[in-house]
């Protein structure tokens, strides 16, 4: 790869205008992705040793390598939302604004049903630095939201707290009631949520 990937980047030290040599950069790129695909399935609870261990590095590189844990799994984290911030900004330019809201709703929750440490981090106070992406979220599915209630798409009476809270539960727990859920559960789950949502005279 010729150049860092964002989460890398970010993980240079403060002014340090340098490129690191060759070796180092792939070790930073390869904890990067290691950190991804860990927090997607273990979660924000992933330890350094397991990340190293997906990344074929030693405890002794990553912590050469990265501040930190924490300041590793916040860039991952801050990169992936920032995925999602970027999917709201798309939807944002549909001239359509009931078909934008749409769009980033299965882009946002198909980042979160992907990823356990992106559900978690949206979901609970976890201890690391994610205010700003979480603002931005914020903003922008209240702009995504006011819009369509603004073009006579979406209910008066839902707010867009109330759209956030309902697509945070789109994504399914495994189990329920003796059921267990498949991993297209949370399409359906989104269905009925955006049916829900929508005006009953608007069309089909």
């Amino acid at each position: 790869m010729s150049h860092p990937l964002p989460s890398a980047q970010r993980l240079l030290p403060d002014g340090d205008e340098r490129r690191p040599r060759a070796d180092a950069q792939r070790n930073v790129e390869r904890l990067v992705a290691a950190a991804r695909a860990a927090v997607a399935e273990v979660g924000i609870a992933v330890t350094a040793h397991e990340i190293a261990r997906r990344a074929g590095v030693g405890i002794g590189t990553f912590y050469r390598r990265v501040p930190s844990r924490e300041a590793l799994l916040e860039a991952v984290l801050a990169e992936l939302l920032g995925e999602a911030v970027a999917e709201a900004d798309r939807a944002l330019q549909n001239n359509d604004p009931w078909a934008g809201l749409c769009e980033f709703a299965t882009a946002y929750v198909r980042l979160r049903a992907a990823s356990c440490g992106v559900n978690e981090a949206l979901g609970e106070e976890c201890g690391l630095d994610l205010d700003l992406p979480l603002e931005e979220l914020r903003d922008r599915i209240r702009s995504l939201v006011e819009r369509a209630q603004t073009a006579a798409a979406v209910r008066r009476d839902v707010t867009w707290q109330d759209v956030a809270f309902l697509l945070a539960a789109v994504v399914p727990g495994q189990h329920t009631i003796g059921l267990q859920a498949d991993d297209q559960q949370w399409i359906r789950n989104l269905q009925i949520v955006l049916d829900g949502l929508r005006l009953a005279d608007m069309p089909r």
